[in-house]
């Protein structure tokens, strides 16, 4: 049934995911292991690794709540690295490249603004809804947990269906098909072999599979390399287990993941938040769930609005292109946030 005003007002505890919304709140937890207990979790998990899952009893079909967005020019934000930073930390990684110590990268940068006075961040999660439609699109508000979140990611980081865990890393980004080079399959591909060594450490020997390969999808205003990778849990295997082995997403961290991690601390001058970290819901009395990477995701941070970009870096990128990836990943979704874009 279709929500009134009245069942999600502003400043309120709620959740939506394509289509489904959550209100209710009943309690917050930090602790994984939550989720293999009963009930229905909204869950936001920081690239730094905090959790924040929200149990709501009320989950339904309904729109996005309705809440007010009085746009955020573009000309306002700042990021965390100009142009010449970040072209030099490209340049930096292709040098940890050379010397063997990684073999891919992700070099992110994070755009901040002043919030908009009377603004609800559900606002801007019906325009993104509208002006950039994405598979996974949602929103998160605890106002008082300081979870504020509206996205439209495009990228699946782990649906569950029983005993069943996909993931479907994107790598490789264009306007259009023709701009993607062979640097973007090659990365695609060296995420899919990270990812198949992760879902190896939680799922039975033999079950892990790539059923789609360098897929070519759709978004509006660009093109992304999608694959899939599948595999079958392990018997005793539950949430904690799942997020150590899989935590942070490949495609936002590098190959080997250890070694990106260490040189992305070394080369980002802030932290990333719920930017490439983990949003959804886990329906823990049907045993399934869907998390998307954090990209393409605003959030607030009291004041403050933030949204993220980056790019992966291999020994084939040129700064330059890598920079204009990163512009061309936060053009639209900032014109959207300016109400300067709509379907």
């Amino acid at each position: 049934m279709a929500a009134s005003v009245d069942e999600a007002p502003p400043g309120t505890p709620a959740a939506w995911f394509r289509g489904w919304l959550a209100t209710g709140l009943v309690e917050v937890s930090h602790d994984p292991a939550a989720l293999d207990g009963g009930g229905w979790w909204a869950v936001a998990l920081t690239y730094e690794g905090q959790l924040t899952a929200a149990r709501f009893s009320n989950v339904r079909q309904a729109p996005l709540p309705t809440a007010c967005w009085p746009g955020v020019p573009t000309r306002v934000w700042s990021s965390s690295m100009d142009q010449a930073a970040y072209e030099a930390g490209v340049e930096a990684i292709r040098q940890r490249i050379a010397a063997g110590d990684v073999y891919q990268a992700n070099l992110c940068r994070v755009l901040s603004a002043p919030m908009p006075a009377g603004s609800d961040i559900a606002g801007l999660a019906a325009l993104l809804a509208t002006g950039n439609p994405s598979p996974h699109g949602g929103l998160l508000r605890l106002p008082d947990h300081g979870v504020n979140v509206a996205t439209a990611s495009p990228e699946l980081f782990l649906r569950r269906r029983g005993r069943v865990v996909e993931s479907g890393p994107i790598k490789g980004t264009g306007r259009t098909a023709a701009d993607l080079l062979p640097k973007d399959e090659a990365e695609n591909i060296m995420i899919v072999d990270l990812v198949r060594n992760d879902l190896g450490q939680i799922c039975t020997p033999g079950s892990v599979t790539v059923p789609h390969l360098l897929s070519l999808e759709q978004h509006p205003g660009l093109v992304h390399l999608v694959s899939t990778v599948r595999g079958e849990l392990r018997e005793g295997i539950g949430w904690p287990q799942i997020l150590a082995a899989t935590f942070p997403p490949g495609s936002v961290t590098g190959a080997p993941k250890s070694s990106a991690l260490r040189i992305i601390d070394g080369l980002e001058p802030t932290g990333r938040g719920i930017y490439c970290g983990a949003i959804g819901w886990v329906d823990a009395d049907a045993g399934s769930a869907q998390l998307a990477v954090g990209i393409r995701t605003f959030w607030a941070e009291g004041d403050t609005l933030k949204f993220g970009t980056g790019a992966g870096i291999t020994w084939g990128s040129d700064p330059y292109g890598e920079w204009a990836e990163t512009e061309l990943k936060a053009r639209r979704l900032l014109a959207v946030a300016a109400e300067e874009v709509r379907l």
